[in-house]
C-alpha cells in the first residue's frame, strides 16, 4: 500500500465504511476479506457489523453487484453504465445487469441551482433568463435540467452541474483506485483486464462529462455535420452564456423514442423513425468518425414529421479514417461469413497481440460463423452476432480499443432502437450503403494521392535519417563508447539480407515517386489521354503496380526460403 493513500483513506473513512458495509450487505465477503489484508480497509471493516448477506436470498452475483452499485451512488452508477458499454471486458450477464442501472436521483432545491447559475454568470441570472422554471425537467447525478426563456422569448434549457458533483466523484474515484489495486492484487487470475486501466479510462470519461463547454462544442459539431439533413434536429448551443458548470441550449419539445404509445397517438411512422434513428448513428460513425456514444431510446426525441432529435452529448466517441475502414471490414466479414476478412480486420484494429494463437482463434471464429450459414441477411441480427464475438474476445483475454468498443456499442444500440420501434426492422439493409461507401472511399484517387504523399514523406525521412544514424553508430564504435553483445551465427547471410533490404528500400522509394508523380499528372490532366485520363499517369501507375508486385513477390519468396 502506498503511504500517500493513508491520509487520504482517513480523510474519507466515512465513505470507506459505507462502501464496505454495502459490499458486505450484498454478499461480496470475498472482496472485503481481501480488502481486510490492507491495513486501512481492515480498520474500516472492524468498525462495521456484518449485515445479513443478500446472496442467501437466491439473487445471482451479477444482480447483487448491480443492486450494490445502485446503493453506492452516482459515481459507481456512472461507472457501471460505462462498463455496460464494454462487453469485451466484463461478462455478458454483468453487462446485461448494468444496462438496468438508472441515473435518476432526487432533485436538489432550486435555491442551490439558482446560486450556481448566478455564480457562473457572475450576474443576476434573471437579466438574461427572465423566466426559469423551478421544477426540473430531469435530475441526474451530475446535473439538473431546468426550462427557461431568453429575453427574446426563445425557449431554452439550463443544464446546471450539481454543486457537490465534482467533489463526490473525486472522492469515489480515490476509493475505486484502492479497490482496483486490491482486485488486481488478490483476484488477478479471475480478471480479464487490469482494473486500474479500466478505472483510468472511466476517470477520463467522467471528467469529460463534467466539462459542459466540451459538451456544447460537441453539440455544435453535430449540428454542423447534419446541417443538410432535414430528418435530424440538433439544438443550438449558446456559448456566450455557457460555462464548464452551466450549459445553455435550445429546448427540444418532442416524444421520447421509447414512448411507443405516444408515438402512435401522434400519428408518427414507427418504421420511418427506426430507419432515421439508425441512419443517424451509421452516418455519424462511418461518415464523420464522430458519434454519440449512447444513442439509447431515452436519449432520442421524436419531433413532428418523424424528425429525430438526440439529447445528452456529454459522452461521444471518435475514430479515424483507417479505423473506420477496418471496422467496416469486420462487419462485412461477419455479414458475408468471410473468416479471412474478419481475422485481417481484428489484426489491423489492434485487437490481437503476439500471445494469441491465431490459428485457434481462426478456428473458433469459423465455428461461430458456421452457425449462421443459410440464415437470410434480413434475419441476421447484429447484436446477437456481436455478442458472440465479444464472448470470443473475452475467452482469449483480448481487449478492444475504447473508442472502437464505443462505436460497436453505438451500432448495436442503434439497431436495438430500430427493433424497439419496428420489430421487423432490418439493420443490415440500412448498413449496406455505408459499408459500400467505405469500400469506394478506400480506392478514391484523391485519398490514394494523400496516402502516396505521406508514404513518400516517410520514406524520404527514413532515407535522410538512416545515414545519420549509421554514422552515429560508427562514431560511437570508433570511440569505444559503443558496445553490443551478439552470437556470431551465419553473419554472411545477415550481410546478404542487409543488401536485399537496401535494394527493397530503394525500390520502394522509386515506386513511391512513380505513384506521387503519376498522381500529379492525373490531377493536372495534361498530355495525351486514354479513357479520359492522362496516358503518362496511367503508364506511371501501371509501372508502379508491376514494380510493387515484383517487390511483394521478392519479399514473399525470401520469407518462404
Amino acid at each position: 500500500m502506498k503511504l500517500t493513500s493513508i491520509p487520504r483513506t482517513w480523510r474519507h473513512l466515512r465513505r470507506y465504511n459505507q462502501v464496505i458495509r454495502i459490499l458486505l450487505k450484498y454478499g461480496f465477503d470475498d472482496v472485503v476479506d481481501a480488502a481486510s489484508k490492507d491495513l486501512i480497509l481492515r480498520f474500516g471493516k472492524s468498525f462495521i457489523p456484518r449485515p445479513k448477506s443478500i446472496k442467501k436470498l437466491g439473487a445471482s452475483r451479477a444482480e447483487r453487484l448491480r443492486k450494490a452499485i445502485e446503493e453506492l451512488g452516482p459515481t459507481f452508477i456512472k461507472m457501471g453504465q460505462i462498463l455496460s458499454m464494454r462487453p469485451d471486458i466484463i461478462p455478458p450477464e454483468i453487462a446485461y445487469e448494468f444496462q438496468k442501472l438508472q441515473d435518476d436521483v432526487a432533485p436538489i432545491p432550486f435555491e442551490e441551482i439558482e446560486k450556481v447559475i448566478r455564480d457562473e454568470l457572475k450576474s443576476d441570472p434573471y437579466k438574461i433568463f427572465p423566466e426559469i422554471n423551478k421544477e426540473p425537467l430531469a435530475a441526474a447525478s451530475i446535473a439538473q435540467v431546468h426550462r427557461a426563456k431568453l429575453k427574446e422569448g426563445k425557449d431554452i434549457v439550463l443544464k446546471v452541474q450539481r454543486p457537490s458533483a465534482r467533489a463526490i466523484i473525486d472522492v469515489d474515484i480515490e476509493i475505486l483506485s484502492d479497490l482496483a489495486r486490491i482486485l488486481n492484487k488478490y483476484f488477478q487470475e479471475k480478471l480479464n483486464q487490469d482494473p486500474a486501466a479500466i478505472l483510468d479510462e472511466f476517470d477520463k470519461s467522467i471528467h469529460r462529462e463534467l466539462d459542459f463547454i466540451q459538451e456544447g462544442k460537441n453539440i455544435s459539431r453535430f449540428k454542423r455535420y447534419f446541417a443538410d439533413d432535414p430528418t435530424v434536429f440538433f439544438p443550438s448551443y449558446y456559448s456566450e452564456y455557457s460555462t464548464s458548470n452551466l450549459l445553455v441550449m435550445d429546448y427540444v419539445d418532442g416524444i421520447k423514442a421509447s414512448n411507443i404509445d405516444m408515438i402512435e397517438k401522434a400519428g408518427l411512422d414507427r418504421k420511418e423513425i427506426a430507419k432515421r434513428g439508425t441512419r443517424l448513428s451509421f452516418r455519424q460513425i462511418f461518415e464523420f468518425g464522430f458519434f454519440h456514444a449512447d444513442p439509447h431510446s431515452g436519449n432520442m426525441m421524436v419531433l413532428p414529421g418523424n424528425v429525430i432529435a438526440p439529447l445528452d452529448f456529454g459522452m461521444v466517441g471518435q475514430i479515424d479514417e483507417v479505423t473506420i475502414d477496418h471496422l467496416g471490414d469486420l462487419i462485412v466479414g461477419g455479414i458475408r461469413k468471410d473468416i479471412r476478412r474478419i481475422i485481417r480486420a481484428i489484426e489491423h484494429l489492434g485487437i490481437i497481440d503476439y500471445t494469441v494463437d491465431v490459428n485457434a482463434l481462426k478456428t473458433d471464429i469459423t465455428k461461430m460463423i458456421d452457425n449462421y450459414y443459410g440464415v437470410p441477411l434480413k434475419e441476421l441480427q447484429l447484436n446477437i452476432l456481436m455478442n458472440e464475438f465479444y464472448e470470443l474476445i473475452q475467452s482469449y483475454r483480448l481487449t478492444l480499443p475504447p473508442h472502437l468498443s464505443l462505436a460497436l456499442k453505438a451500432l448495436l444500440t442503434a439497431e436495438g432502437l430500430g427493433r424497439l420501434l419496428y420489430p421487423e426492422f432490418d439493420a443490415v439493409s440500412e448498413l449496406r450503403p455505408y459499408l459500400r461507401k467505405i469500400i469506394m472511399r478506400r480506392y478514391d484517387p484523391r485519398r490514394k494521392f494523400r496516402e502516396g504523399i505521406i508514404l513518400f514523406d516517410d520514406l524520404s525521412l527514413l532515407a535522410e535519417e538512416l545515414p545519420k544514424k549509421t554514422r552515429t553508430i560508427i562514431n560511437k564504435a570508433a570511440s569505444g563508447k559503443f558496445s553490443i553483445q551478439f552470437e556470431h551465427r551465419n553473419l554472411e547471410s545477415l550481410v546478404n539480407e542487409l543488401g536485399k533490404s537496401s535494394n527493397r528500400l530503394s525500390a520502394a522509394l522509386v515506386i513511391s515517386a512513380l505513384i506521387v508523380g503519376s498522381s500529379f499528372v492525373i490531377q493536372a490532366s495534361i498530355g495525351p489521354k486514354l479513357f479520359g485520363y492522362p496516358l503518362i499517369g496511367i503508364i506511371g501507375f501501371i509501372l508502379a503496380s508491376v514494380l510493387g508486385l515484383k517487390l511483394i513477390w521478392d519479399i514473399f519468396r525470401s520469407r518462404k526460403s
